[in-house]
């Protein structure tokens, strides 16, 4: 049976709580007409408020309660819905309902977040992003809650409140939010230094991804998959972003934290507004489980990945995102994920870090949500029917019939009753276990720098620079002599090079110790073999008053064809007009937007009511956008601008004049995004 494939069975489901208010009369939350709500009862005019008002304490009393406590980390969300299909049936390996037919559709709702920062931080800062999903298949739902990173920074949850202490802004100031640049980060990184290759992925551009639609999702930990055989697999999780995976640069991102430090959200809420619906590969790797000790790390470590040129992976769906959320409280800030919310065919191993997750993410939900019963809130709620014999509890939403609430029992003729495996019934994978009772890491946890090495081999030569730019900066921040030494003196293990220039760039005497070995590199590590199109890409247009209309036309024109998202940019909103009295809408003002807002920028130039203030408006914005390594097309009316301005002829700049291919460059300059060899200094 296909699931959901005749429209969207969650979005049926939510549509019986949506409550559209317009055109409505206003009524207490016990639906008594309101006849007043700009005054509070009083005695006289000039009077105290009355206690016996009411709809003043109802409303007020919802008020003073309507915040929930923010998640602990990835506080700072940002959510929407779509569908699952399978590309081909996994029946081999897995007996998931929703794995099974190909062409199968499955709801899904998938949460974006930063890691460090609180709900008010800014999207752009320097950190690793969540990337959940939740899918709501008919055996029940099941989250698959990982980062756009392949690992973790500890091996163990029991040192998971330790990592989070020293991550979060430091407790006798609180500063600084949302920002791993302090001295308790880099402490605990020095004094625990399995973190060493998730620290790689956070100096790399990984870390401030351009858009949510274009990084890569991973599920971290080694999960198992089980067929109807009973046969177990080794398997860990892949989204692969079908616009490639890219980046800011970091001047770019602490600038666009400023100018819009809701960049991230609002690309993706006007992507799914404008049909630019966002997509993503679904790819496993596999690993037989006789083959589990074969290779040179640890399976189970969360802190390793399977490098996808020893184990491939096999992509098996994809999923699109089309619909944003109705309410973001009501649906992104109360949905509950839980990595222990799994279906038949899906179980867990012995990997630390996600057994004590399957503890805690359950837990947060009983304080975040009010009690047991979050799994009965709109956004959590399965599809599928669902029968047990708890009751109770706060905001309990049912209303169970009968008396019997327990099992076993005859009074119900013993249900609702429990399934066996050809039912549908969940049943753990019998995994054979023993040892002794032992607080302890096995020996095959211990390397901590040879793939944290492996990263480093594999980084193409603007990566490694904007690694060591970014080791500079945030050990940089770090007041304490001893701890940006201590650090320094870690990342030596990884490469040498790499830890004497951030030695002499935060002034600490060079390391002395010696690299780590290893001398393999794996290209999909590197964001230098990503897919790069123009399609969704936004391109600003410098323009003023007489240009040529016919110009501008052709090349909008082909730039819309190619899904690029076009916005005029001139002096003041409303029109401008072109030489043969053509207008021109303009969507943004040199004030209200900025060049870090655009992949790229369109001069046309033009006259303007202040002319001075104009020219400079434009020279400014390309000299930002040149800076960054962003393409730039030049105009034949723009040439002239370009000249004025600190840029140069070179790799990027594509000029109209004397180029009847002048649309066709642009946009596969666009296409590449960025142009490293361009000499910015």
């Amino acid at each position: 049976m296909k699931e959901s494939s005749k429209g969207n069975s969650k979005d049926k489901q939510l549509e019986q709580y949506r409550v559209v208010d317009k055109g409505t009369k206003m009524t207490t939350n016990q639906g008594l007409k309101v006849s007043e709500d700009e005054f509070s009862l009083k005695a006289g005019v000039r009077g105290p408020t009355l206690m016996e008002d009411f709809h003043f304490r109802e409303k007020v009393t919802h008020f003073d309660h309507e915040r929930i406590p923010e998640r602990v980390v990835h506080a700072r969300g940002y959510a929407a819905h779509g569908e699952f299909e399978l590309y081909e049936s996994m029946k081999e390996f897995t007996k998931a309902g929703f794995l099974q037919d190909p062409g199968t559709k499955t709801p899904v709702f998938v949460r974006y977040s930063n890691v460090a920062g609180s709900s008010g931080s800014s999207d752009t800062v320097r950190d690793i992003r969540g990337f959940a999903t939740k899918f709501y298949t008919e055996e029940g739902n099941y989250d698959l809650v990982g980062n756009n990173v392949p690992v973790f920074f500890i091996q163990d949850a029991i040192k998971f409140p330790d990592l989070i202490h020293a991550v979060k802004p430091e407790p006798h100031n609180e500063i600084p939010q949302a920002s791993t640049a302090h001295d308790t980060f880099w402490d605990f990184v020095a004094n625990n230094q399995e973190s060493a290759h998730t620290v790689m992925w956070q100096m790399s551009d990984r870390s401030i991804p351009k858009s949510w639609r274009m990084m890569e999702g991973f599920g971290v930990h080694t999960f198992r998959f089980v067929n109807d055989k009973g046969k177990s697999r080794f398997v860990k999780f892949h989204w692969k972003p079908v616009l490639g995976v890219h980046s800011l640069v970091w001047d770019e991102a602490q600038k666009i934290s400023g100018k819009d430090a809701d960049y991230q959200r609002r690309d993706l809420w006007e992507s799914i507004e404008i049909g630019h619906f966002v997509e993503y590969e679904f790819g496993v790797q596999m690993i037989e489980e006789e083959d589990e000790f074969k290779f040179d790390f640890d399976v189970l470590d969360a802190t390793k990945i399977w490098p996808e040129e020893i184990v491939p992976v096999k992509i098996i769906g994809k999923m699109t995102l089309n619909r944003n959320v109705d309410n973001v409280f009501a649906e992104t800030e109360q949905v509950a994920f839980h990595p222990g919310n799994v279906v038949p065919g899906i179980d867990f191993t012995n990997d630390p870090l996600l057994q004590g997750r399957l503890f805690s993410y359950l837990d947060t939900q009983l304080i975040r949500l009010g009690g047991p019963n979050f799994a009965e809130i709109p956004i959590n709620r399965p599809v599928c029917p669902f029968h047990n014999n708890q009751r109770n509890g706060y905001s309990r939403q049912t209303i169970n019939v009968g008396k019997v609430s327990y099992h076993n029992n005859s009074l119900a003729n013993n249900t609702p009753a429990t399934s066996t495996a050809k039912e549908g019934g969940f049943v753990h994978y019998q995994e054979k276990v023993e040892g002794r009772v032992i607080q302890a890491r096995s020996d095959s946890f211990k390397d901590h720098f040879s793939q944290a090495r492996l990263f480093w081999n594999s980084m193409s030569p603007p990566e490694k620079k904007h690694i060591i730019e970014a080791f500079s900066f945030e050990v940089g921040k770090v007041k304490n002599r001893s701890v940006r030494q201590q650090v320094v003196n870690m990342f030596v293990n990884v490469d040498k090079e790499m830890a004497t220039i951030i030695a002499d760039n935060i002034g600490v005497k060079r390391p002395t110790g010696e690299q780590s070995s290893v001398t393999a590199s794996s290209p999909a590590l590197s964001q230098e073999n990503t897919n790069s199109y123009p399609y969704t890409l936004k391109v600003g247009v410098l323009i003023g008053n007489g240009f040529d209309a016919a110009e501008v036309k052709s090349t909008v024109n082909a730039l819309t064809n190619a899904g690029v998202v076009v916005n005029l940019i001139s002096e003041i909103l409303g029109t401008v007009r072109s030489a043969d009295n053509v207008k021109g809408n303009i969507t943004e003002t040199f004030l209200t937007s900025s060049p870090v807002l655009y992949d790229a920028l369109y001069v046309v130039g033009g006259t303007a009511n202040n002319q001075a203030k104009f020219n400079k408006d434009v020279e400014d914005f390309i000299e930002e956008a040149y800076m960054h390594y962003k393409p730039i097309g030049i105009a034949k009316s723009g040439t002239s601008f370009f000249e004025a301005s600190e840029a140069k002829a070179g790799p990027g700049i594509i000029f109209a004049v004397d180029n009847p291919n002048f649309d066709k460059s642009f946009i596969k300059a666009i296409a590449k995004q960025r142009f490293w060899k361009r000499d910015i200094y």
